[in-house]
């Protein structure tokens, strides 16, 4: 008998529509070092859990400090999520933090920046274990602002923590000293003192980086390169004066840097970690002495992160042409960022290089699509942005060239969002662009495939809408031949269009499994070189993240598969079904419910049964959530149908 492959965790549905995916979620693809990027990252290191190695929080603009927690050695840093330490801190008192323990009683407690001022989360865990609560205004008496970023050592060596502050929009640096004790910290604007002004948004901290047995300052700003103040006063009467050499050039290629100071390698010198307005972190281990650094970028900790720097919005293409999908990425400021593939169909690496596409500068929130659009065999880009203009690049093989007489006259309602493919299937590249106002548009191209000319066809998609900011992403998800589209929105909305012989229905089963964020930016392409479309999702924080599209094939007798015999109700269910079918004769029937990972949940022993209409009920199974397959086989038959779970 013939076999067929049933692709049965999309279609399984007896006229194979699509109704389920199980996306599996592998951030590592863009990520190697699992260490998240957030935007404006300021990273601060502690023993939080007091097993004798530097943990790391990541304090950053998109919500409360991150804890990443050092599950290698002292020796041997290796860094991972850690659990939610901060489950009770509000996001506006705590962008950024640093750990001290100002009540001398053995733990570590929380002192935090946000737009509510400064704030003090005393521990009322332990060591191990901590769990914060908020102290109400402990820091009411001082006038810091918002967004201040504090940093505590005992400065003028008497016992107890003092506390520097960098100020948000004037860029002071202010000391204030603890007229409390080591158990009962005071401060208070009497007894806070400038030491300088960096510009604009300081982050200072403490760290004695030259071993002299007093603290130095460091402090980033709104701007590149790292400010250092050598203490070349005492440990009990400090005098900071500015040394702009101490760091050479590190930071001058990156802006808003926070640094972080801490001894990885535990070789007695003091390491720097910074973060930066884009959001991933630079790691430098000093491998000179205290008094005389040398500083060696280490990218492989924290590093390998792709991101573009906010409002990430891939496109995947084999540019190269060397049989693998690279990745291409709109961005916040509007440059285009090309990352190559170095790796393999089945095993991407990433290798930024995006001098060639540094002529293409137009407004902010770009995006980008790649296609062969006038078949000279060097792929063209299209670029959309905020502006809503949509604008031609032809590749010259030197370089782009605007082409100034196509698209010209279009313009969108903001936000445009282009993908390229052969939607009318003529031979040339139409265009799908999202919008601001949250809809898709269709230009068909009415030109050739040597000579695009783009039209607005209006009201192609009827009335869809995501709501804001959608972005489109285009792919035969359901292999019936047609185009589907997955399109996100600016509250990391997600709604799928199938496509079923021209007819647009939403058909949101597809999303089950993934979750987006702001500003939600899809792509699809086959990154594991499986023969199904994966998901990359760019997002506002500027980073992505990929959903692995694990199809599984079953393999079942070739049928009619005429779901009019059977049925199953209630559908979807919880844990109990009735499933009725018709038989044209007598006939030995076995059922088995399958999951979507293809494992057989339940069976029922083969039996025999007459012509005409029966009923079995099926109790106890734990259904999976999401798609499940009935399949009945009866003699010469065998029909599937779905039982959904939500």
């Amino acid at each position: 008998m013939k076999q067929f492959a049933l692709i049965c965790l999309i279609f399984l549905s007896l006229t194979f529509n699509l109704s389920s995916q199980p996306w599996v979620l592998q951030n590592s693809i863009f990520n190697p070092s699992g260490v998240p990027s957030l935007p404006f990252s300021q990273p601060r290191f502690a023993d939080i859990d007091a097993d004798g190695d530097h943990d790391m929080i990541i304090g950053n603009t998109s919500g409360k400090p991150f804890f990443v927690e050092n599950t290698g050695t002292a020796l041997s840093p290796a860094f991972n999520a850690g659990p939610d330490i901060f489950s009770v801190v509000d996001p506006l008192d705590a962008e950024m933090g640093v750990f001290y323990d100002l009540d001398a009683d053995g733990d570590l407690d929380f002192v935090s920046g946000g737009f509510t001022g400064l704030n003090l989360f005393n521990n009322i865990g332990d060591a191990n274990n901590p769990v914060f609560e908020k102290v109400s205004g402990f820091f009411s008496g001082l006038n810091v602002g918002q967004i201040p970023v504090p940093d505590l050592a005992d400065v003028d060596a008497d016992g107890d923590a003092d506390m520097i502050v960098g100020f948000s929009e004037s860029g002071l640096l202010r000391l204030y000293m603890n007229t409390g004790s080591a158990v009962s910290a005071s401060f208070s604007e009497t007894n806070g003192v400038d030491v300088d002004d960096v510009g604009l948004y300081a982050y200072p901290v403490f760290c004695d980086l030259d071993a002299d047995g007093d603290f130095d300052l460091i402090s980033g700003r709104d701007g590149h390169n790292l400010w250092f103040y050598e203490n070349t006063g005492t440990s009990q009467i400090p005098q900071w004066n500015l040394n702009t050499l101490f760091f050479n050039d590190i930071g001058s290629q990156t802006y808003w840097n926070s640094p972080g100071f801490v001894d990885l390698n535990a070789d007695q010198t003091y390491d720097l970690v910074y973060g930066t307005a884009d959001g991933p972190l630079n790691y430098y281990v000093n491998s000179g002495t205290p008094q005389l650094a040398a500083w060696t970028m280490n990218a492989s900790l924290f590093g390998g992160v792709l991101d573009p720097g906010g409002a990430s919005n891939p496109c995947l293409y084999d540019f190269d042409n060397d049989g693998d999908l690279d990745l291409l990425s709109g961005s916040q400021l509007g440059s285009i960022y090309y990352y190559e593939n170095t790796g393999t169909a089945s095993g991407p690496a990433w290798n930024e290089n995006s001098t060639y596409f540094a002529s293409i500068d137009h407004s902010i929130y770009s995006a980008v699509a790649a296609g062969d659009v006038n078949s000279d065999g060097l792929p063209d880009v299209i670029v959309g942005d905020l502006s809503g203009k949509l604008y031609y690049h032809r590749n010259t093989g030197l370089g782009f060239e605007l082409v100034t007489d196509v698209l010209q006259s279009i313009t969108l309602s903001g936000w445009s969002s282009p993908r390229l493919l052969d939607l009318d299937q003529d031979g040339d590249l139409d265009i799908i662009a999202g919008e601001e106002n949250g809809k898709l548009s269709y230009l068909r191209n009415n030109g050739t495939a040597i000579s695009p000319d783009w039209q607005l066809i209006a009201g192609f998609f009827g009335s869809f809408d995501i709501g804001s900011n959608c972005v489109p992403a285009l792919t035969d998800l359901d292999f019936d031949g047609d185009i589907d589209i997955l399109c996100g929105g600016m509250f990391g909305d997600l709604k799928y269009l199938q496509n079923n012989n021209g007819v647009w229905t939403q058909n949101n089963m597809v999303i089950i499994g993934l979750n987006a964020e702001q500003n939600a930016a899809p792509f699809f392409g086959d990154l594991d070189n499986d023969g199904d479309a994966d998901l990359v999702l760019g997002e506002y924080s500027g980073v992505f993240s990929y959903y692995r599209n694990d199809f599984l094939f079953v393999t079942i007798p070739e049928t009619t598969l005429s779901a009019k015999s059977v049925n199953a109700f209630p559908n979807p269910v919880s844990n109990e079904v009735t499933i009725e079918f018709y038989l044209e004769e007598t006939s030995s029937i076995e059922l088995q419910l399958i999951d979507y990972t293809g494992k057989v949940i339940w069976k029922k022993p083969a039996e025999t049964r007459s012509k005409g209409k029966h009923s079995i009920q099926i109790k106890g199974v734990d259904f999976p959530k999401g798609v499940n397959i009935l399949q009945l086989n009866s003699g010469k038959r065998s029909e599937v149908i779905k039982i959904l779970r939500f």
